[in-house]
């Protein structure tokens, strides 16, 4: 068999320095797959929010649903690919519904297909909804199923004299994961930032998943190319169906014999000695050792994923200007595997060698024990800049309440008497802060007013009140937001304190036309300099400001203004929500923890994974390490949509608290664990093995030789199938 499969190795086509030139297509696919999956994925919970119009828990949720799904399917994919299509089928049918998913949510983002009063926004969110949730399933499935089945169809084609050669493709197979994660982080984010559209604009979430999608049709076609040279080994059989049904067998057989008139048998995987091999058992128990403890494993990964969820809505809240640059909120997230490559190789060489010279024995469990508290950490640091970024945010009105900001666009000093106590405004000049009343209809009166005005204020609204020059003209009242301006925009309108009609425009708005002592609806306007333009017909000037990122203004344009070079002095601005004040290279020592965190368990998790595990098992580790991370997205989607904790910071807490226990127990349960050598306990069996075959053989050989011939090949038979 052996040699069968060297000889199709001989066949491939052609080699580059030593490696087959197949390679070179595993790996830009590869490369190309990752592209497009963290594209995707880094502006995911974004479209959510902002386009799907869903709030940050529901976000959150489908989100790590969707990661969990993720997680999940590569057992599928593992289990289709070694019992039935093996490798090469299963990664091109797998890629081919992968591509269809990207294909799909890039057109799910399209606003125009059902904005048919073209006003910018969805009328049918239902469709878009479940177009994106077809998407996501079928991508799911698709990154999922050929996750075990890329690195290890690239094994494959080395034969057994190119160790060296093999361990250099695996090195460059794991760069170009984060190769891909770190650009498609930075180029993807980018895209959405665009303003796009056929009829009316939005933000260009059909660029951000069309990217992506077209790099998930070029991995599929550069995998196809070179098809011809691949060597494809066929499907043998999946080891872990045979670990199920092994395990299955010992729980039915000791559930039959519960009685106490059986004797006990010194482990529970025992009793499947009387239908399996005892070289299976004893592999079985020693996978069943290191799946216990995974048990507390996937509370890291309910902590670590959230930095494409929960901190980067946290993000959107603060001000990412660097400069020169401008970071967008989900461009954060390149930061990770920034440190990652920086990291590792720094671990390896510096920071483990420093420890082991120090007579530390830094055992691979205690050094998951450190990730898993540096994890915590990071989230205790996410809740001290939460905590900083609430101090910012603005106090919105409660279901009970109403609040009140008064505007004098008169060029004269005003005394104005609430249910609260007077209020003094200056000339052309509002009150600093919004005032909060729980009573729906207010007496307000002021100077030399002929009679009281009455108002019936909205509850869970904030109001604007506009007093023009003549106070005893109409007064009006208009609506302000209570939200925070999305995505970093600012929210903006102009009130005309003027006896004349005015029209304010810019270069990305079209122009407004505002009536004497009236107010325009917002407009959205990015950070960086605007320049405002405002004519009356005949004149006109240019108001030039700088906006910052999630803030609110009222420009007041005075009734004293005049056109010229210096028409910005009679105009007044009136802050309603301050901008993001809070920097977003706070979030880096956050990102430092967790992706350090990341480094020493992640990393680690796996190589002791490798080492415990017995020969023909290591992908059986494999899977149940990617369910511990499935597990811990759906914990995330469990405290979402159940604990409802109002303060975000609390969570934050509440997430690191949980870690923190779930390290004790873990670091206990390391304690006790004694370190194996599969190697030397499967060469016991073997070595058992041996001594029996040959007793078997003198005992038998004069008497029955061709019993002993036609039995010892059914063993043999047994052996290899084993």
């Amino acid at each position: 068999c052996t040699d069968t499969e060297d000889l199709k190795r001989d066949k491939r086509k052609g080699q580059v320095l030593g490696y087959p030139l197949s390679i070179f297509f595993i790996v830009v696919n590869e490369f190309c797959e990752r592209f497009s999956y963290y594209g995707m994925r880094a502006v995911l919970v974004l479209y959510f929010k902002y386009f799907l119009k869903w709030d940050d828990d529901l976000a959150t949720s489908i989100y790590h649903a969707f990661v969990a799904l993720c997680y999940l399917t590569p057992i599928l994919g593992a289990i289709v690919a070694d019992s039935w299509l093996g490798k090469f089928k299963t990664i091109i049918y797998l890629s081919i519904v992968y591509a269809i998913g990207q294909i799909v949510m890039a057109v799910s983002a399209i606003h125009d297909i059902t904005d048919t009063d073209r006003n910018g926004t969805p009328d049918n969110m239902v469709f878009h909804v479940a177009l994106s949730m077809i998407g996501l399933f079928l991508i799911a499935v698709g990154t999922g199923g050929i996750k075990p089945c890329v690195s290890a169809f690239g094994g494959d084609q080395f034969d057994a004299s190119q160790d060296k050669q093999r361990s250099t493709f695996f090195s460059v197979f794991y760069l170009c994961i984060n190769a891909g994660s770190l650009l498609s982080t930075i180029i993807t984010p980018i895209l959405r930032a665009q303003d796009c559209g056929i009829h009316s604009s939005q933000k260009c979430y059909p660029l951000a998943f069309g990217v992506p999608a077209a790099l998930m049709v070029v991995a599929l076609v550069v995998f196809i190319l070179g098809s011809g040279m691949y060597y494809k080994a066929e499907p043998q059989g999946n080891i872990m169906l045979d670990v199920c049904k092994c395990i299955g067998f010992a729980i039915k057989n000791r559930f039959k014999h519960r009685s106490k008139r059986y004797p006990k048998r010194q482990h529970w995987m025992d009793w499947a000695e009387g239908k399996y091999d005892k070289l299976l058992i004893a592999q079985i128990k020693m996978v069943l050792k290191v799946l216990f403890l995974y048990i507390p494993l996937p509370m890291f990964w309910t902590l670590f994923d959230q930095k494409g969820s929960r901190w980067t809505l946290q993000a959107t809240t603060m001000d990412g200007n660097f400069g020169a640059l401008v970071v967008q909120p989900d461009q954060m997230q390149t930061v990770n595997p920034i440190l990652i490559l920086t990291l590792v190789p720094l671990m390896d060489s510096v920071i483990y060698p420093l420890i082991k010279k120090c007579g530390l024995n830094f055992t691979p469990l205690k050094r998951m024990t450190v990730g898993m508290f540096l994890a915590a950490m990071a989230f205790v640091c996410a809740a001290l800049v939460q905590i900083e970024i609430d101090k910012t945010l603005p106090t919105f009105p409660s279901g009970s309440e109403s609040q009140l900001k008064l505007l004098n666009m008169g060029s004269n000093s005003l005394t104005v008497r609430l249910p609260g106590g007077p209020v003094e405004l200056a000339a052309a000049q509002a009150s600093e802060n919004y005032f909060t009343f729980e009573e729906g209809e207010m007496e307000v009166s002021a100077g030399n007013l002929s009679a009281p005005r009455y108002f019936n204020l909205t509850r869970e609204k904030r109001q604007t009140l506009l007093i023009p020059s003549d106070i005893n003209k109409e007064w009006v009242l208009s609506e302000d937001i209570t939200t925070k301006p999305e995505q970093g925009n600012n929210a903006v309108r102009f009130v005309n304190g003027m006896s004349t009609v005015v029209n304010v425009s810019t270069s990305e708005e079209d122009s407004v036309l505002i009536e004497p002592s009236f107010y325009s609806n917002y407009s959205q306007i990015k950070n960086g300099k605007t320049v405002f333009t405002i004519q009356d017909g005949v004149q006109s000037c240019e108001y030039t400001t700088e906006f910052g990122f999630g803030s609110s203004y009222t420009f007041l344009i005075q009734s004293s203004f005049t056109f010229g070079s210096d028409c910005g002095a009679a105009i007044t601005v009136v802050e309603d929500i301050q901008p993001n004040s809070v920097h977003m290279a706070l979030l880096i020592p956050q990102y430092f923890l967790i992706t350090a965190g990341e480094v020493v368990f992640s990393v680690t998790g796996l190589e002791f994974s490798y080492s415990q595990a017995p020969s023909n098992m290591k992908a059986v580790l494999q899977a149940g390490w990617l369910f511990t991370v499935a597990i811990g997205n759906f914990i995330v989607l469990i405290v979402a949509e159940v604990a409802q904790i109002p303060e975000q910071w609390a969570e934050f807490v509440l997430f690191a608290a949980l870690l923190v226990a779930v390290c004790v127990i873990f670091s206990i349960m390391a304690h006790f664990y004694t370190y194996i050598d599969p190697k030397e306990i499967e060469a016991q069996f073997q070595k058992k093995d041996d001594e029996d075959n040959k007793d078997f053989k003198d005992q038998h050989e004069k008497s029955e030789p061709g019993m002993v011939k036609r039995l010892s090949n059914e063993r043999h038979a047994k052996e290899t199938k084993l």
